[in-house]
């Protein structure tokens, strides 16, 4: 945490910088060790997370409300007392960073004290009046280590990163954390490129960000390719066309490849654009105004609609924007709501002038943490990974601002503040963001009871053995048996959870083309094996996880046959506490009339507006949707090793044909029939052909 809140029970000044001891008295970590031993995360070999095109903002998901678990017994707060008795003997009274574990070696909590030795003195005195989380956390300690640092400065940091990393169930956690997308104008071309760009920042250029989304990058890139006709295409695209693409003509690009706009032409449309990016959109905007005026003036009407159209885009960036401040250059807006034991943090981004976006995050604390105590801590570990800017502003006053601001500061190179306004546009910012907290708090709370709703009827229609809080369901595709892939989304009390999807490649070289029993078997094996028998890094991650690694319930769709198959699979596994069940589609592949299948049971029919069934063509959908879209990229993959030659009746000839018509194999795959049929050499039943290829039917 930024501030120890189950920190410092007596003195709220303690709570600065920790550095902790273990019982047997070990020897103390350095940083370097402590940052070390916890960043060996593997990915797992044969699970990939998974990829989806929905905005970041939507995967977030409420915490469990983490419950206090009835009294607490004298034993147990006496031997926790003891241990932490023991590391004050050993502790120092410098800086440092300390954690306390459990039997198991769990990390129960993570702090950090200016002087160490006095903070664990504070936990250490057993007539002191602390709350009953903290009363919890020592009765569970066993033992405490202690990371010794430099300053003050540098064990916020540290404490920060283990939080992080560590996950301990005693701190505020900041959950669905991702990177942020970046505008990118490239500065290693003569005519450089604009693109969407996540992480490291290594390759030269100007960045842009960060903005809240992916789909709000991709807007402003579409936006600003009107109104600046900049490239987007790769290099090595650039370098091989011999006549402008499909971009150009839509009046996209100003096609450069080909020379259709020349050097000093189209340096002054990148210097427009990085202008506008860079704040001066004011300015960018007047000159192209002129330069409409001055063509209208001139009569060159078709030149002045194409400034005009410029101008609309900019325009069209703008008002998607919502709120752009007048007096705020460079900011960040943190404001925290809570209500019904959960937080929200509402955050806004605010470069050269200009709302970027905003995201809500909901960080899992115990509901007796204060907003104060909340933002502190997310705000520390929302830095760890991410560039500040010069001010952060915040709607409720945290302890060690001062504190913060000099370790981002530090880390960030520049002067950063952190200031919360009381009057003024930055009051008015804060109010903004605070608002949206509040509206974001509740829709969450609304939808999380409406799908809780549905769970409980799910478990009483399908007599379920309890009300599921994870549901998985399975799917595979392929086409005639090549690029199969399996897929398995996952629904919980939240909704869909999407950074438990998987997709599986299929690998079994045995299988009969188009096997899905096979494939199925292949996917459901490798699944539940893994969660059987898991890693020693994913079981450590699951524990700490407060989302549950085992399904209630298993949805695959198909009918009684699939359903066989697939108990076969788990009888094998030994598996028999978990619900299964296959979905069947009705007749004509008729929504709404789907046919439900459970072992040893009649099969189950459901009203066509039966809310659970609709929960369940959802859940069907989503998985359909998912294992598409993963069986997809591999089928793109392999068009681009193999080029069109792989659709029948499509040589070297016809293949050049239609990549000088569209440019792109992605245009391709876009065109019509129609289109596709104005190609030279390309007849109606090669059309035909080509279509069907970019656009089957899954199996």
């Amino acid at each position: 945490m930024v501030h120890d809140s189950t920190d410092n029970p007596d003195d709220a000044r303690a709570r600065k910088s920790p550095r902790a001891a273990t019982a047997d008295a070990p020897p103390q970590e350095t940083l370097g060790e402590a940052l070390g031993e916890t960043s060996r995360e593997t990915a797992p070999p044969d699970l990939d997370a998974a990829t989806t095109g929905a905005d970041d903002e939507d995967d977030a998901r409420l915490p469990d409300i983490l419950e206090e678990s009835g009294a607490i017994g004298e034993e147990p707060l006496a031997t926790g007392h003891e241990a932490i008795e023991r590391a004050v003997r050993l502790a120092p009274t410098s800086p440092g960073v300390y954690r306390m574990l459990g039997a198991n070696a769990d990390v129960l909590y993570v702090g950090k004290a200016k002087n160490v030795k006095k903070r664990l003195s504070n936990y250490a005195r057993q007539s002191a009046p602390l709350p009953a989380r903290i009363l919890r956390m020592i009765a569970a300690t066993v033992t405490v280590e202690i990371v010794s640092t430099t300053t003050e400065t540098e064990a916020l940091l540290l404490e920060a990163n283990l939080i992080k990393q560590l996950r301990p169930r005693f701190n505020v956690q900041l959950r669905d954390d991702k990177s942020f997308p970046y505008i990118l104008i490239t500065g290693d071309h003569w005519a450089p490129q604009i693109l969407k760009h996540r992480g490291a920042q290594t390759r030269p250029g100007r960045y842009f960000g960060p903005f809240a989304s992916a789909g709000a990058v991709n807007r402003t890139i579409t936006a600003l390719q009107r109104a600046f006709l900049i490239r987007s295409c790769t290099d090595s695209f650039f370098e091989s066309r011999s006549r402008p693409c499909l971009l150009y003509q839509i009046r996209r690009c100003a096609g450069p490849c080909t020379r259709e706009i020349d050097f000093p032409g189209y340096t002054t449309l990148v210097r427009e654009a990085t202008d506008f990016l860079s704040g001066k959109s004011q300015a960018v905007k007047q000159e192209l105004a002129g330069e409409m005026e001055k063509a209208s003036g001139e009569l060159e009407f078709e030149s002045a609609a194409l400034y005009r159209d410029r101008l609309a885009a900019l325009s069209a960036i703008q008002s998607q924007q919502g709120i752009n401040p007048r007096t705020v250059e460079e900011a960040d807006v943190f404001a925290i709501h809570q209500e019904g034991g959960f937080s929200c943090v509402e955050v806004f981004f605010f470069r050269t002038g200009q709302n970027w976006g905003n995201r809500a995050y909901f960080p899992r604390a115990e509901k007796t943490y204060t907003p104060e105590e909340v933002l502190g801590s997310f705000l520390a570990q929302f830095y760890d990974d991410k560039p500040p800017p010069k001010t952060i502003l915040l709607s409720h006053e945290i302890e060690e601002s001062e504190l913060l601001a000099n370790a981002l500061s530090i880390k960030a190179g520049h002067k950063v503040e952190v200031i919360t306004p009381k009057r003024g546009e930055k009051k008015e910012l804060v109010t903004h963001a605070l608002t949206n907290a509040r509206e974001a708090l509740g829709r969450k709370l609304a939808d999380t009871a409406t799908q809780s709703r549905l769970l409980d009827a799910m478990a009483t229609t399908l007599s379920l053995p309890h009300v599921p809080k994870r549901i998985e369901v399975y799917d595979n595709s392929h086409i005639q048996g090549t690029n199969a892939v399996g897929a398995m989304i996952v629904a919980g009390p939240d909704g869909f959870v999407k950074n438990q999807y998987r997709k599986f490649n299929i690998k079994s070289e045995g299988l009969t083309p188009g096997d899905d029993y096979g494939m199925m078997r292949e996917v459901l094996e490798r699944r539940f094996k893994r969660l059987i028998n898991p890693p020693e890094e994913s079981a450590t991650k699951a524990k700490d996880d407060d989302f549950p690694q085992w399904p209630d319930l298993v949805i695959i769709d198909g009918g009684r046959g699939q359903l066989n198959a697939v108990r076969e699979i788990f009888t094998n596994l030994g598996l028999t506490q978990v619900s299964l069940m296959s979905v069947a589609k009705g007749p004509d592949r008729d929504a709404g009339r789907e046919t439900l299948f459970m072992p040893e049971r009649e099969a189950i029919k459901l009203e066509p507006r039966d809310p659970v069934l609709y929960f369940i063509q959802r859940l069907r959908d989503e998985a359909h949707r998912f294992v598409i879209g993963s069986h997809r990229k591999l089928r793109k993959k392999d068009i681009r090793e193999a080029g069109l030659q792989e659709i029948p009746g499509i040589g070297p000839s016809r293949k050049r044909a239609l990549l000088h018509h569209f440019g792109t194999l992605k245009e391709i795959e876009r065109a019509s029939i129609v289109d596709l049929g104005k190609v030279p050499g390309v007849s109606a039943e090669s059309a035909r052909r080509i279509f069907d290829y970019f656009h089957p039917q899954p199996g």
